[in-house]
């Protein structure tokens, strides 16, 4: 699992989309941590498609999603 923790406002610049999409890989930790505090988490999994990600929310809902200008762009319910 390649999780993003947020801790600042969500910056909708490609910079951050990159990040995102580039984000190094750990043990999930931090990821379980910050849905323990009641914040959604992105990550990718090996056949999660190409400039998606998939957002896992604290009550375990999952969707997959597109990052555009005007926020998270759900393209299905996982």
């Amino acid at each position: 699992m390649t999780a993003i923790k947020a801790t600042k406002p969500v910056d909708t610049s490609e910079s951050l989309w990159r990040d995102l999409l580039n984000a190094r890989h750990d043990d999930g930790a931090a990821a379980r941590e910050h849905l323990q505090a009641g914040f959604p988490v992105y990550y990718v999994e090996g056949d999660t498609p190409e400039g998606l990600l998939v957002k896992e929310y604290p009550g375990g809902r999952r969707e997959l999603v597109r990052f555009d200008e005007a926020g998270d762009q759900v393209i299905r319910d996982l």
